[in-house]
């Protein structure tokens, strides 16, 4: 037993009040069963999950008898699964996690078996290994330690009270590449299982009771957090995928809607220039008699023509004077392709500055210098990158840009002109090695943090049609 100064001893009515901080539980109502030898708690949803090595469970508490509109979500390492006899004879194999047991300032671990208590008065039995030897037992009275109360389940303190807990998340990624393998590596260091999920191997049973997702032949289990890493040739399916991961309650990191309104350029123009945002003069058309109109919007060559479609600087053409221009937009319109026509803003020679946005703040960034020759600084097609400080107009500027399109992770890339930062594109998969070897910067842990914030296991409100309340 662990406390500051010398332990009292206690003493427990047949009911007490003890709470569960490592489960995030502050406050529940115990039955004390000294003929039961383990102890049991009401849990609902319970799911394995984790290598086999180490096995971990997850499941859900309503701490409160009548309330199973509030959820706790709790999860923790399996350390025996074995056969449990209930009081009315019936055999049960449940799952047995260790936990911290707190009452009245003193705490101790104890084991715990997970079992559905529905038709119980009380959410948790304490069984005679969980009583020290110093804890006597007064049948008669109950209550005899300190009262709780279930507001505390309605207040404020009760999300940054909560402790972390190992969670399942899903990586929708195609490639074998570093951004991938570093999802992985630092989500399991950090206790959590993460599973790489081929996008276009999902597929999705749409109904309006039970939307699911499956792969290979069988349902996807419930997900925590999903990372995508959309590749641009399936952008319509894989935003379709997360549509249906959204349907199901699960945290995306980035929205369809968002990944979507990144990957059209033209729309994304759009959407920052009614923002306010800084880029390089954009003009688009879709008839040929509009040629040399369509370039007078932009102004005089040299000028950049881009397909729509173009990722890692394909598809991007730099046209040196006016003639190479007419001739550039003839081809592309003759393969019947969308493509922006831009300015070409010299001054940034070349170069231009990365910005890695994760939740709302910069948590890298670096300048990308091309290859020799090449006036495109994409890391693909052999440019180079090496850390940079950027200053606060830059640091605002792309902040706001991931903020346009509602992107909690995303690479703005800046180019630096007179006229101050221009944004060239928003990035809603962006890669994570170049940033973190140039930057010496921890960003998939960055990401990690902000995954465990947004998903931890605060008290959630269920929408409920009934409430049965127990005797």
């Amino acid at each position: 037993m662990t406390t500051a100064d010398t332990p009292q001893p206690l003493q427990f009515g047949w009911e007490e009040w003890v709470a569960l901080p490592g489960l995030g539980v502050p406050a529940l109502k115990a039955k004390v069963d000294t003929g039961a030898r383990t102890s049991a708690l009401h849990a609902f949803d319970i799911e394995t999950f984790g290598p086999a090595s180490k096995p971990k469970v997850r499941f859900t508490v309503h701490p409160i008898p009548g309330r199973d509109d509030l959820v706790i979500p709790c999860s923790a390492t399996i350390i025996d699964r074995r056969d449990v006899t209930s009081s009315n004879g019936d055999k049960e194999m449940r799952y047995v996690i260790s936990s911290t047991l707190a009452v009245n300032g003193q705490s101790w671990p104890i084991e715990i078996t997970l079992t559905n208590r529905h038709g119980m008065a009380s959410r948790m039995l304490l069984g005679r290994r969980a009583l020290k030897d110093h804890i006597s037992i007064v049948a008669t009275d109950r209550f005899m330690q300190p009262e709780l109360s279930y507001d505390v389940y309605h207040t404020a303190k009760m999300r940054s009270a909560q402790p972390n807990r190992a969670l399942r998340i899903a990586v929708l990624s195609r490639e074998d590449n570093y951004s991938t393998r570093r999802l992985v590596s630092e989500g399991e260091a950090r206790g959590h299982t993460v599973e790489v999920i081929n996008t276009t191997r999902c597929y999705m049973a749409i109904n309006a009771m039970s939307p699911e997702v499956h792969y290979d032949g069988k349902r996807l289990p419930r997900f925590d957090a999903v990372v995508p890493r959309i590749g641009a040739s399936i952008t319509p399916y894989g935003t379709a995928i997360i549509r249906q991961f959204e349907t199901i309650g699960t945290y995306c990191v980035n929205s369809s809607a968002g990944i979507t309104s990144s990957r059209d350029k033209l729309y994304a123009h759009q959407l920052m220039a009614r923002a306010k945002i800084g880029m390089p003069n954009t003009a688009f058309a879709a008839s040929p008699l509009d040629t040399s109109n369509l370039m007078g919007l932009v102004g005089t060559a040299p000028l950049i023509v881009k397909l729509l479609e173009s990722t890692q600087g394909k598809g991007v053409v730099l046209a040196e004077t006016k003639k190479a221009a007419e001739s550039v937009i003839d081809a592309f319109r003759g393969l019947k392709a969308n493509f922006l026509v831009q300015d070409f803003v010299k001054e940034a020679a070349g170069e231009d500055i990365r910005c890695l946005v994760i939740g709302g703040k910069v948590v890298g960034a670096m300048k990308r210098t091309g290859a020799e020759g090449d006036f495109r600084s994409n890391l693909h097609r052999g440019g180079s990158a090496k850390a940079v400080r950027i200053t606060k107009l830059e640091r605002e500027t792309a902040i706001r840009a991931a903020k346009v399109f509602d992107l909690n992770m995303a690479g703005v890339d800046l180019l630096r002109s007179e006229a101050g930062p221009k944004v060239l594109e928003v990035n809603s998969s962006p890669g994570f090695e170049g940033i973190e070897t140039s930057t010496g910067k921890d960003i998939v842990g960055a990401l990690y943090d902000l995954i465990e914030s947004r998903v931890r296991p605060a008290p959630v409100r269920r929408r409920k049609s009934s409430i049965s309340i127990e005797d």
